[in-house]
């Protein structure tokens, strides 16, 4: 199973991340796109562990910076995410068997 799941709200940032760790204990492909509030799971130490893992993780270059956060941050806590676009969010919509936004 190729699961996607966007997170455009921090609120949902917990029942997002607890999909994410479950997926992950079965072993399926995930896909993780971070926009708007969402970008604030960075200061989640689960998610940034999550991050550390094998998975696809992007996030929006325009959020990052309207929330004042800084790309070379990103970059020192989880080397292996993507900053990019929307384009990565149509990227993960078109290599997931199921999408869940948040």
């Amino acid at each position: 199973m190729n699961l996607g799941i966007v997170v455009t709200n921090e609120n949902h940032g917990e029942v997002a991340l607890g999909l994410l760790e479950e997926a992950a204990t079965r072993g399926w492909q995930l896909r993780c796109f971070l926009s708007d509030t969402g970008v604030k799971l960075l200061n989640d130490s689960r998610f940034v562990d999550f991050c550390q893992g094998e998975h696809w993780v992007a996030l929006c270059e325009l959020s990052l910076e309207r929330y004042h956060i800084e790309t070379s941050k990103v970059q020192d806590v989880a080397p292996n995410i993507i900053i990019g676009g929307q384009y990565q969010d149509a990227e993960l919509v078109k290599n997931s068997d199921q999408v869940l936004v948040f």
